[in-house]
């Protein structure tokens, strides 16, 4: 679990952030939505230490990390991993030495020890014959497959994902969005992703916290959302006719779905 506490974050005059409060969850995939200019990724770097807070405490599972000495700072970044919005590959690497760049930097064991963990991780987004190729000869979906393999090498307690659905398509979207859901599960990861995605949203929004004008506007799940009367969040996510027709009959399904519910339970 990862605690923001009265996070304060500015810039000379301006301030970004004046005093944000949120907790990300365990075991689910936790979002920061809210348009650009928001401070949702101010809000980020603040949490994994790319810059650091005015005031007001970040916490790794009840750990003051903004009052850490270097050291123990050190030990709770090698428990992050991190999916960059444009998979920040190195080109003149293969997949496979992407992906052991974490364990050649901060990784024990030896060569053949790293190379059975590189190839489970692969394996795992299913990019184990890609080993060899090199960025420049693997479509952007399978390099953003290559970046999560690369952010859980290290098996993280906790994984941020900066935008990582940019400039694929809605197909590959939703299967990127699945991965990371699975692994946030199936290793009981805290994941935190930075998205102006609706897809993704809708579908893997398990804790959400949308961002307005550097304030916590508006804080609960993908099913919350349905049912919100928040008109700033409202304007956001059902921005369309389309979308707002579609939450509309959305909320009556799910009326209909309880309804049925508890007719059965009477029966």
């Amino acid at each position: 679990m990862i605690e923001l506490v009265n996070i304060k974050k500015g810039f000379g005059d301006k301030i970004i952030l004046p005093d944000v409060s949120a907790v990300m969850e365990t075991g689910k995939v936790n979002l920061i939505i809210g348009t650009s200019g928001s401070g949702k990724t101010v809000m980020m770097k603040c949490m994994v230490g790319l810059m650091a807070v005015d005031a007001g405490k970040v916490l790794y599972d009840g750990k003051d990390f903004t009052g850490m000495p270097d050291n123990e700072k050190k030990e709770i970044r090698q428990q992050i991993g991190m999916l960059f919005q444009g998979s920040a590959l190195f080109d003149s690497m293969t997949v496979e030495q992407n992906v052991m760049f974490p364990l050649d930097m901060f990784g024990k064991g030896t060569l053949r020890e790293k190379k059975t963990r590189v190839m489970e991780c692969l394996e795992r987004v299913n990019l184990k014959e890609a080993a060899k190729k090199y960025p420049a000869e693997i479509s952007g979906g399978m390099k953003k497959r290559v970046g999560i393999a690369r952010a859980i090498v290290l098996n993280p307690k906790y994984l941020f994902c900066d935008e990582p659905n940019s400039g694929l398509d809605p197909q590959t979207s939703l299967l990127i969005d699945k991965l990371i859901k699975d692994l946030t599960i199936e290793y009981n990861i805290t994941t935190v992703i930075n998205t102006h995605d609706m897809n993704t949203v809708m579908e893997s929004g398990d804790h959400i916290v949308y961002m307005y004008q550097g304030r916590k506007q508006w804080e609960g799940s993908n099913k919350d959302i349905i049912f919100s009367k928040d008109e700033k969040l409202n304007d956001f996510i059902f921005a369309s006719e389309f979308l707002r027709d579609a939450k509309e009959m959305r909320q009556m399904e799910m009326f209909q779905d309880q309804n049925w519910r508890n007719q059965l339970k009477k029966d």
